[in-house]
């Protein structure tokens, strides 16, 4: 009697949208069976962990805990580019493949970074709120200055870096960046002037961060940094809450230290709603959705999912964030990812 082979469990801490349709398909032709948490909180992975051959994960933390407990486990993928959520160190210590989705969003983050840059620029909060309550006056929101010919510094020119860029000089901004490797990936694009980190926050009417948070960027833009900024600049940040000193950045701008500050990222994730900085009339909030359209979901999912399925699969995945896993013998036996059909 032939046995039936049991489905290869993959355990979806939490996901990025309503439903997990695309995942479940992609990874039922690799022979696997998606399993979604309730909470995604540790105790719950912990007791579904040691079925699980391959982890999925978005926001929720997959800690180290959590990664031992799980003796089949193969992969972690995390939905997005960060990986400051799961324990890559643990996870490389027992041949795990931590693999991500660097290139899936980078028009949405570029539009929505420029977005707020323009909301703040153009006043357009103030005169929203004002307008809606009867006040139909030129100075409520006065001065408002020409954009074109001011100065953007983009600080992390990875590939979102580099979009946001090139929107921006359509719109007349000279485009400045910081000179040190705080992005994702090298950039050969030398049309960008670079400057030292604090003369990029000297020089800038605008500062865009668009770095990964790692040990390097942990309150890259502190009180020191915030001081340097002209009285007229506006701070945005669309990339990771832990890059920027929040209490430095309240008092900065309640202060005048700075004129504004478009965010739409914070540490922790989501800010009582009773925060100070939630008040300030100067600073525009979005609640971490610069990532989304409905293109780049489609896209994260396949993309999350199909890492995943590859390795269940035999093959490397698109993307491997601890690269040095894969010389060791437990995947000799992987088809280099540019060799291999995808299992999607």
């Amino acid at each position: 009697m032939t046995a039936i082979r049991q489905p290869r469990v993959v355990l979806a801490t939490d996901h990025p949208a309503q439903t997990v349709d695309i995942e479940t398909k992609i990874l039922e032709k690799a022979g696997a069976l998606l399993v979604v948490a309730v909470t995604g909180e540790e105790g719950e992975l912990l007791a579904i962990a040691p079925q699980a051959e391959a982890i999925l994960t978005c926001f929720k933390r997959v800690s180290p805990a959590v990664v031992r407990a799980a003796p089949r486990l193969q992969v972690i993928g995390r939905y997005g580019v960060g990986v400051d959520n799961i324990a890559v160190e643990a996870a490389t210590e027992r041949d795990v493949i931590v693999a991500n989705v660097p290139a899936y969003c980078e028009d949405e983050v570029a539009e929505h970074a420029l977005a707020l840059l323009l909301t703040l620029a153009r006043k357009v909060r103030v005169f929203d709120r004002a307008t809606r309550g009867g006040n139909w006056e030129l100075a409520t929101g006065m001065p408002v200055h020409r954009i074109r010919g001011r100065v953007l510094g983009v600080v992390g020119l990875g590939r979102i870096g580099r979009a946001l860029a090139a929107s921006a000089a359509a719109l007349g901004l000279t485009v400045i960046a910081a000179d040190r490797p705080v992005h994702e990936g090298r950039s050969e694009d030398m049309s960008i002037e670079r400057f030292p980190i604090d003369e990029l926050f000297a020089r800038s009417d605008f500062v865009s961060i668009h770095a990964p948070l790692t040990a390097e960027t942990t309150r890259l833009v502190d009180a020191r940094r915030l001081s340097l900024m002209k009285p007229t600049a506006v701070l945005i940040n669309t990339s990771r809450g832990g890059i920027v000193d929040l209490t430095a950045l309240q008092a900065a701008l309640q202060n005048g230290v700075i004129a504004g500050a478009g965010l739409d990222v914070f540490e922790p994730e989501r800010l009582p709603s009773d925060h100070p900085l939630l008040r300030l009339d100067n600073v525009v909030v979005t609640p971490h959705v610069a990532f989304y359209s409905e293109e780049s979901m489609d896209a994260l999912q396949m993309l999350a999912a199909t890492n995943v399925a590859r390795v269940l699969s035999g093959h490397t995945p698109a993307s491997v964030v601890n690269p040095q896993v894969l010389k060791r013998p437990r995947w000799a036996h992987l088809t280099r990812v540019d060799q291999a059909e995808s299992p999607a």
